[in-house]
Order: C-alpha cells, then structure tokens, then sequence
C-alpha cells in the first residue's frame, strides 16, 4: 500500500532524505502542501512525523537492508550538518565522511540503506557543503554524493520540488511548467539532440537548450548527440564549430557523438525524390515576395498542381545549379490555407551555389531545416527532441514530414525561448555590435554568449543551477538577471580568496604612530572562513595607504578598525585647497574593541624595497541597450547604451601577482572580480555582479551625469547611434549621486495638474518662491 508524504515546499530546512527515500522505494508519493507546518507520512493507517521515523518507515517498506547499529550515528550527524555553519568543522565532516567512503560503495554494508538517505539528505541541506564538495577535495564522499543525486528517483524529488515552488507562479502566467520526465521515457533509451547552426557563438539560450538535452539523457541513463544543421552554406564555417564544441566544452556539456546534417544529404536527396514521386511535394519558381504574400493570404501556386514528371525535371536543373534550376525551390504539398501558416506548403529543398564547408561543391541544392531535422531525427535514433516553443507552430510540420516518408516517430517536447531583460540574443544585432566596434569581440563580457557570461564569471554551477530550475517551461518572460547572479554569489563566496585593493585616485599617505619600525610580513588565511583556500602574505609598515573616499569620512579623533590588523586613532588630517585630505596620523590602539568601530578600513603598506603593490584596472559594465525588451520594429541603434564600460585604476597587494587568468576572487569591500589577464603591464579584473539591485542596476551615463568626476574614471567612448537625455529642468530636487542611466519624464518636463473639484482651503506649495 502506498503512503503519502505531505510537506511544504517552503519547509527549512528541507527534508530531502525522506522526499528522496520516498521517490527511491516508491513506497510514498509526495504531497506539496503551502500550508503544511512540518512533514508527515501517512502509511499502512499510521501517521509519522518525525524526520528519522520517516526515512527507517520508508526504507523498512521499500525492501532496503537492514541497518547496522552505526545507522544512529548517521541519523545523528545528519541532524547536524545543515546547522553547521564553520568551515573548518564542515570540513571535519567531510574529511570524516570522505576517508569512510574511501573503500565503500555504501555507508553501511553493501547496498543502499536509510543511513546513506539520511546522510545525503543533510549535505543537500547545507548550500556550503554541497559548494565545499564540489572543488574536488573529497573526491570519495563526491562520487557517492553525486551518484545518490543522478538516481532518476533523486532528479524526479528534485523536479517536483521545482513544480511545486513554480505553481503559484504559474497560476499567474509568471513560471514555469515542469512536467516530472519525458513522455514514454525508457531508462537506458532515450537519446536527445542538441543541433546548434555552425553560424556563431553560442549565447546563454543555446546553454539552455543544451543543459536540458543532456540533464534528461543522463536522468534517463540515454545518449546525446551534438548535430551540427549545416544545410546553409551561405552562413556556415569550420570555424565556428570549433568554437561551438569550445563553448560546449566550457558549459561542461559532452555528447556521446557529434554528427552534422551534412552526413545524410545524400540519403535526404533520396528522400526528397520520394515525397516528389509520391506527389506530396512540388517544384515552384515563384518569386520569394510573392511567395510569402501567396501563402499569408492563402493562395495556391500555379505550380501545385504541375505533373510529378515536371517536378522532377526541375529539381534534376536545380541540383545541376543551373541558369533555369537556380529559379527554382520544391514545397512540400501540405495546405494552401490552414490556419497555422507554417503548414502553408513550406519550402523543402533550395539552391545554393556557394561551396559547402564539408563537402565542397558537390551539391548545388540544400534541404532546409524542416525537411531535414525530422529525418536525421529518426535516423539517429532520436527519441526525445527538445525544441524551443517558438517552433510550436512548426511541430505540426515535422510531424507531417515523419508521416509523409513513413518514418520512426519522435516525441517532441517544448520548453520556452531563455530571454532576459535588456538582453539582445539574435545574431544579426549582436553581429551589429561587433561591426561597430562597441564591444571588442564575441566573448566581451557585455556580450550574451557563452564566451561573454563566462568572461564575466558566471560559473558552469550557477548556471546549471538557473537553467534546471527553470526546467522544461512553456511561460515567454523576460526574467531578470539577480536570480542567476545571486545563485552564482552562492557558488563562489565560499571559495573566492579575499584581497585588497584601493584606487589609485588621490591616494592618502597614512603615518601610523605605534606601527612596526620594520616591515613585516604575517601570513594570514586567504579566506577567514574557509582555511583550505590557502595563505597569503600580508606587509605591515607604519606607513600605509588609504583610499581618499576613506579619509573624507574620518572624524577628528575618530577610533577606525584597520582590517586584519587592530584599531586605530586619527589624530590629524591635511587637507589642500581643494578639500582634498593629502596626509593623515594614526594612533595605533590595538587595545581598542572593533566591534565598537563603525568603520573597517582596507588599506595597503607603502611600497619599500622589495614590497611592492600591483598596478590594476578594475573594470564594470553595463547592459548594452537602454531597453528592458526591443520590439520587433525597433531599430537597436537607437538604444545603445551611450557608455557601457568603465575603468577604474587602482592598486592592489602582491598576492594577486600568483592569480592565473581566469581565476574568481574578492577585492574586501568593493565585491567579487574575475582576473582577465595582464594588458600593457596592468593586472585587469572583471567586476562579477552579486544580484544585488546596486549591482545589476544600469549605469549608463554616469560618465557624462557626474561633471568633475575621477579623472581616472575612464569610459569606453559612447557609439555615434546613441544620444544622451538632456538633463532635468531646474527646480526643487533631491540630489542623489547615482550610476542610473538618466531618462525623461513621461509625462514631459511641463507640470502635470490633476483637476479636482474640492472645498478644501488651496494652501500655496512650501517649495514655491
């Protein structure tokens, strides 16, 4: 008899060890209840609801062995690991777990029992174990842990879960639909594609297309196959697909084969004489403008009806590429007038003279994506084919295609088109950037693809962790940028090595009275929480550096925390004509409570003999257009972001001499930054947004808003398409410093009057003169 499990979506922690018992032993089904206060298990008439009662209950009635007396043990640490907050008793617990697992396939015994349940189920609720695990420093305890979470009782606990936080999304047209699995999956047959056009860089909606093509293969312990659909030599290189498998390669997406559309024109030349011969299909030289308005108004061709022996004569001058073939296409006989106007007698079969870049010039003719995608489909053994929703209209055709040749049938599955807002994904206007030289290539960290978000610091993790809990949706949203971001932050805070960074602008010479006489050297964790990131040497001087914005905020006699090092006292400040603090003296006080300090100050030691400091360039960005979402007669030079870069000069300590390109850390106080190489002598590092509003709000204009700003500050040089805002007329307005790109008012800058008829007393405004 099958029970009931009834929680919350919302519970925390989270029980994931009796939600993935219950879906391992198939012993209970879940209940999703909003308004459950804890988890219970309805079985054989009885009621559970303690968390151990109902892992042992489900494990006793779904056969597994039974548990030895360390079983207590496990339930007992367990209980404990998502409380664990330190890193070094979390890595206790790991290091425990992992030398345990060293020889053993299984905590207890020689099969699964409810303690490995118990145990996986309390890492999964604990974000910095399930992080710590994944550096590859208990590569046991990961492979257990990894193998439990591939289980497709484990992905389907996991799905639901995902449905179940989505439902009230959904009930307002905001989310996703995630359906638990493929229609008609077998475990071991399944088999997906991923079937990018070798005509440019993947960007971050082909990344969801392929994480859930290859997600759903290995749930179902299937295939993926990586298919090149190179039916268009026009657009189409070599080039491109080595970076498409770089891309892939860089997502940790592999398929177990790559294959190319161009491996079967011979059989799909066969296939298109037979739709012809059948008299499903028909040779038009209708010119393309006409064609288009024929078939939106429903309007049949004069050649619909031709002979099937004039159809072929003129596909064989079409695939001779000759002067009279050239004119000429075959259309796939489906309906002149349907309503769904994809299924308007459809072009199959094109020419093109242009040498193939596989296969040369053999062929002059090329099927195009509709007529061959269903064939290859079925060839390759094709299952499942995961298609974005705005081929909806086209399902229809390639099941028709399918039914005309008399071919293996293909499950088709929908999920939603990934866009985000200001955001641009399609080719040609991302190809405008680059032409236009506003962005420095296909991997500028402005840019959308895969290169560009990966530049940025977006990690393979975070991105997966986005795109799966997105899952197979059918909703057309633009989302917003803070959810990935933040998932990202996640990722990387436990992990990212912390160093120290000022801006070079107006640095402030500090003297610290009571410092060391010599220069010392101490060796301090890079992490303060996280000891296994590794050391850095920290320089101690009685005289330092601090960043001006720093000094403009000390009060006379004000107690400061210099980070890493104790309190301090300032006891005098120097200051130019302009307001610009040029010198201070520091008391040090390292009696003084910091945690009775409202400031805690970066600053670096004062180069001398061989300390040294590095000379940086901090680098923000912003989006590249002006508007959440283009419309389709908007015309993106209109909405370039006139300054989308900006460059900040600094200094930072000699621990980052030792960082390899590519490499995530935080600058303390001033966020998390990728390093993007050495150029013209000066380390670069990329800001990587938080999710935090600050961080992912536009900043356009600042350069142009800010009169006087940082002489430093440089901005990449706003394109000739894009035009500032005027700014605001004068009057009363609350002055706010602010990055924020500047926009007119909707209403105009004339005053709005709402006419209110009242016999209320009109009191004169306290701000008019």
């Amino acid at each position: 008899m099958s029970g009931v499990l009834t929680l919350s979506p919302a519970a925390a922690p989270f029980p994931w060890a009796a939600v993935t018992i219950a879906t391992y032993t198939g012993k209970a089904t879940l209940n999703f209840d909003t308004a459950a206060t804890g988890v219970s298990l309805d079985l054989d008439g009885s009621q559970l609801t303690a968390d151990d009662d109902i892992v042992q209950a489900l494990a006793k009635a779904g056969g597994l062995s039974d548990d030895s007396a360390k079983t207590s043990a496990y339930f007992a640490l367990a209980k404990t690991l998502p409380t664990v907050t330190a890193i070094p008793e979390i890595t206790a617990a790991l290091d425990s777990l992992d030398d345990h697992l060293a020889y053993r396939t299984f905590l207890v015994g020689h099969t699964m029992t409810a303690a490995d349940w118990a145990i996986w189920g309390g890492l999964k609720g604990s974000a910095k174990m399930v992080g710590l695990l994944r550096n590859n420093k208990h590569p046991h305890l990961l492979r257990w842990f990894s193998h439990l979470e591939s289980l497709e009782s484990t992905q389907l606990a996991i799905a639901s879960l995902s449905e179940a936080k989505s439902a009230k999304a959904r009930s307002n047209k905001t989310a996703a639909s995630f359906a638990l699995g493929l229609q008609n999956a077998k475990e071991g047959e399944v088999v997906t594609r991923f079937p990018p056009e070798p005509s440019g860089y993947l960007h971050i909606g082909h990344a969801k297309a392929a994480m859930l093509n290859q997600y759903f293969a290995k749930m179902y312990k299937g295939k993926m196959i990586i298919r090149f659909d190179d039916t268009n030599p026009s657009k189409e290189r070599t080039e491109f697909e080595e970076t498409i498998l770089e891309d892939l390669a860089l997502l940790d997406i592999h398929g177990d084969k790559v294959t190319h559309t161009s491996d079967y024109f011979d059989q799909l030349y066969d296939y298109a004489l037979q739709i012809i011969k059948s008299g499903k299909a028909y040779a038009d030289d209708t010119e393309q403008e006409q064609m288009r308005k024929e078939r939106m108004d429903g309007i049949a061709s004069k050649h619909r009806d031709d002979s099937v022996g004039d159809n072929l004569k003129h596909f064989e001058e079409m695939t001779k590429g000759t002067e009279e073939g050239i004119r000429w296409c075959i259309r796939a006989k489906m309906s002149v007038d349907n309503p769904n106007k994809a299924l308007r007698d459809p072009v199959i079969y094109r020419c093109n003279l242009l040498p193939h870049h596989r296969t040369g010039s053999k062929w002059k003719v090329y099927p195009t994506y509709d007529f061959a995608c269903p064939i290859v489909d079925s060839h390759e053994g094709v299952t499942h084919a995961l298609r974005t929703n705005e081929y909806r209209d086209r399902n229809p055709q390639y099941q028709w295609m399918i039914e005309a040749l008399n071919l293996r049938p293909v499950h088709i599955w929908d999920f939603s088109r990934l866009n985000f807002i200001y955001t641009l994904l399609s080719k040609r206007k991302l190809h405008w950037f680059v032409d236009s030289g506003i962005v420095r290539g296909w991997d500028d960290p402005r840019f959308p693809t895969v290169r560009g978000i990966r530049r940025r610091g977006l990690t393979v993790e975070a991105l997966r962790q986005f795109m799966l809990a997105q899952g197979p949706s059918q909703a057309i949203v633009s989302l917003e940028w803070d959810t990935i971001w933040t998932l990202n932050k996640k990722v990387i805070d436990p992990i990212a090595p912390r160093f120290w960074a000022l801006f070079k602008t107006n640095l402030v010479p500090v003297t610290i009275k009571g410092g060391p006489a010599q220069v010392e050297v101490k060796t301090l964790p890079k992490h303060k929480k996280n000891p296994e990131v590794g050391e850095k040497q920290t320089v101690y001087s009685s005289l330092i550096f601090l960043e001006q914005e720093d000094a403009l905020s000390f009060d006379d006699q004000e107690e400061i925390t210099l980070m890493d090092w104790g309190n301090a006292i300032v006891r005098s400040k120097s200051t130019n004509d302009a307001g610009i603090i040029t010198a201070i003296e520091l008391d040090l006080h390292l009696e003084g409570d910091f945690r009775k300090t409202k400031k805690k100050i970066t600053w670096l030691a004062q180069p001398a003999g061989a300390n040294t400091l590095v000379e940086v360039t901090l680098l923000d960005h912003d989006y590249l257009i002006t508007k959440k979402k283009l419309e389709e007669n908007d015309d993106v030079k209109d909405f370039v972001t006139p300054v989308s870069e900006f460059r900040e000069e600094a200094v930072a300590d000699a621990n980052v001499r030792a960082l390899t390109k590519g490499d995530i850390m935080q600058f303390e106080r001033k966020g998390y930054y990728i390093f993007d190489g050495v150029v013209d002598g000066r380390h670069e590092f990329i800001h990587i947004p938080d999710g935090r509003a600050a961080s992912i709000a536009s900043k356009a204009g600042a350069a142009a808003s800010a009169e006087g700003a940082k002489e430093s500050k440089k901005a990449a040089p706003a394109p000739p398409a894009a035009s500032a805002v005027s700014s605001a007329k004068a009057g009363f307005e609350t002055p706010v410093e602010t990055k924020m790109y500047k926009v007119g008012k909707v209403y105009g800058e004339n005053e709005v009057e709402t006419p209110v008829e009242t016999e209320m007393y009109k009191m004169k405004s306290v701000y008019d003169p």
